[in-house]
């Protein structure tokens, strides 16, 4: 059985703002972080865009947005 974990509402919206920083600083620095990542996590499946969309998926589970970088301007469907 996996454990309920509640988070209160504003540390919901603070942390969804520090995976949209995240985000945005993979997409600026990309080339640089891609090869930084890749070296990191030592598998080649793994990168930059990949993680993104992770952050993309955790931010709209979280509530930070509208699910538009996850799923495009279509929305979930």
């Amino acid at each position: 059985m996996v454990p309920t974990v509640s988070l209160e509402a504003v540390d919901a919206a603070e942390l969804g703002e520090l995976l949209g920083f995240v985000r945005v600083w993979l997409t600026v620095d990309h080339d640089l972080l891609d090869l930084s990542l890749r070296r990191f996590v030592g598998h080649p499946g793994y990168d930059v865009d990949r993680l993104r969309r992770d952050l993309d998926r955790f931010t709209f589970l979280l509530g930070g947005d509208d699910g538009e970088e996850l799923f495009g301007s279509g929305g979930p469907r």
